[in-house]
């Protein structure tokens, strides 16, 4: 095969395949290639990179898995489950087993504390959030049209809701002054920047919970939002992606459950977009949802979903589980647990050397603040500290930035997607870093982050046995963190 120059390649081929609209030469795709070429296994590479930048749901499995054995005829694979295997495999309907509509629409309404009902015929299904969210934009959306999107946000959004539609998205600027709360008055900022610019602005994006700040919005807020876009005339997109992650007060509040209070709201302006990826830890199943109160987008939206539709074989599984309510309560209840004790752990010992983070109440992560150990408050100073802890820590934490946040310093930790095992040399790494930091005194002294008096080596695990107090060393287990992921480009 002839070599072919860069500008032959783009004579040859479309603006999109040579084009890097997709956005994975970026620093959060690019800790994920560091993890891939050198992954950390308990036993098989200790001193590998710890996979923290993945947001994966595994610490209830245990609860899924006991299901599928209990109930084999779930599965068309199976001898139960096996008269179901033809209708299954020949079903082409892009709407949808109705089973599965409708154990999704209770699963929804279940995960929203039964305050709200949904309708199945406004189910419509995609391929994961990741396709929900651009066939929103392509329904919504020109090209050169615009979304404001509250900071800090999800880096995969610039890729789901711009890159093939030719939407744009502009930040919503908020700070950790308020806790990164979206207020009137930055929704007002932006909007106002955009229409001084000629930018048409076709919606809001918000996320409910917050990834990555793993916080919900409160009802004011929400009803603020909600009077904004009913105001602007422009549409309402709800991520919920994140409403079964909830594991102590506040409680999440779907925006269904707010227009139902309210009076005078346009709801052919609000969708939801929900997915089974992090709240049931399913996203190789690729089930995502658009849910919509506007007729026009329910149908245009249902035609699009033949690009990527949820396999039949999926659908039966999921509608047979979900439609399960003993099974569907214990999940939501046995998940909620183990995500507060996972994270309380980990927070006491970030806590114990003194890091700060976010409080938070929802998610499979934390927002931890390390704006203290910035020699200069910089977003290449970030990136900066950033590649220590890739390369030198062996960590693989995801650097504000790409979120879009307006503060430098700040990390995205991801603490549910490994054993308690992995959790605990993760947590010691980073509490050796910080201490080692704080000794350097590098922010004051402004000694070069390669000096060597900040590389550290584990492979004598000399920092191991004097880091965490007994108390917190939980048993290891044998199981080691999940397998490498076959592609960054999905599974964000």
């Amino acid at each position: 095969m002839g070599f072919m120059s860069t500008d032959q390649q783009k004579q040859l081929l479309s603006k999109m395949a040579t084009g890097n609209g997709h956005g994975e030469d970026s620093p959060y795709f690019d800790g994920w290639k560091a993890y891939d070429s050198n992954p950390f296994h308990l036993n098989n590479n200790p001193n590998g990179v710890i996979q923290m930048g993945l947001v994966e749901n595994l610490l209830s499995f245990d609860v899924i898995q006991e299901w599928v054995l209990n109930n084999p005829k779930a599965s068309i694979c199976t001898p139960e489950g096996i008269n179901e295997f033809r209708d299954t495999a020949i079903f082409q309907d892009y709407h949808g087993f109705p089973e599965f509509r409708n154990a999704i629409a209770k699963f929804m309404g279940k995960v929203g504390g039964g305050r709200v009902t949904f309708d199945p015929d406004r189910i419509v299904m995609s391929g994961g959030a990741t396709g929900a969210h651009e066939i929103l934009a392509f329904c919504l959306a020109d090209p050169g049209d615009a979304f404001l999107v509250p900071t800090p946000y999800y880096p995969g959004y610039d890729r789901d809701l711009r890159w093939r539609t030719g939407a744009q998205l502009l930040p919503v600027q908020c700070d950790s002054s308020n806790n990164f709360m979206v207020t009137i008055s930055a929704l007002e900022l932006a909007y106002q920047k955009a229409q001084d610019a000629n930018i048409k602005v076709k919606g809001l994006i918000i996320n409910n919970p917050s990834n990555p700040l793993g916080t919900v919005l409160n009802g004011e807020t929400l009803k603020t939002i909600v009077n904004f876009i009913n105001e602007k005339n422009i549409h309402l997109v709800c991520d919920e992606i994140y409403a079964a992650t909830v594991f102590c007060q506040p409680r999440f509040i779907s925006i269904a459950e707010i227009i139902n209070d309210m009076d005078g709201v346009n709801r052919n302006l609000i969708h939801i977009v929900y997915s089974l990826s992090k709240d049931m830890g399913f996203p190789g199943f690729r089930v995502g949802i658009v849910y919509s109160y506007n007729d026009a987008v329910v149908s245009c939206a249902r035609k699009m979903s033949s690009f990527g539709l949820v396999s039949t074989q999926t659908q039966h599984l999921i509608a047979s589980m979900l439609s399960d309510e003993h099974f569907t309560e214990r999940y939501i209840v046995e998940s909620a647990k183990k995500l507060a004790e996972r994270q309380r752990r980990f927070t006491r010992g970030l806590a114990q050397v003194g890091i700060n983070f976010l409080k938070s109440n929802a998610g499979l992560f934390l927002w931890m603040d390390l704006s203290s150990l910035l020699k200069e408050k910089t977003v290449e100073e970030e990136l900066t500290l950033w590649r220590v802890i890739i390369n030198e820590v062996k960590l693989n934490v995801s650097p504000g930035s790409s979120f879009h946040c307006s503060e430098p310093g700040w990390f995205r930790v991801c603490f549910a997607n490994m054993d308690d095992a992995t959790m605990e040399v993760a947590l010691r790494r980073i509490r050796t870093f910080a201490l080692k930091a704080k000794e350097a005194d590098v922010p004051r002294k402004k000694q070069s982050w390669q000096n060597n008096n900040l590389r550290f080596s584990f492979k004598s695990g000399k920092y191991d046995d004097v880091l965490l107090s007994p108390r917190m060393m939980s048993p290891c287990m044998r199981s080691p963190h999940s397998p490498i992921p076959q592609s960054p480009l999905v599974r964000a």
